[in-house]
């Protein structure tokens, strides 16, 4: 079973990144662009066929690695293989 895993920094949080993202496509004429947070995605092959036990091991995964709860937030998704 697969897992997409997405973190993201916390509403309030500085990011740098976002913000560079942000300059640059206003600097290439993209003026519509109010606001970007960038943020990472991680595709995890998980070896079960249970999606409650799949997401239980993506949500250990990003609490104890993935993620830094101080500062960012972490959203999951579980994908079932046709």
């Amino acid at each position: 079973m697969k897992v997409q895993i997405h973190t993201r920094l916390k509403e309030g949080v500085l990011d740098p990144q976002g913000k560079a993202v942000e300059s640059a496509l206003k600097n290439l004429g993209y003026k519509e662009i109010n606001k970007i947070r960038q943020g990472k995605l991680f595709d995890i092959d998980v070896d079960t066929n249970d999606p409650v036990k799949a997401k239980e091991i993506a949500e250990n995964i990003c609490k104890s690695l993935l993620a830094n709860l101080v500062i960012e937030d972490f959203s999951i998704e579980v994908i079932k293989e046709i």
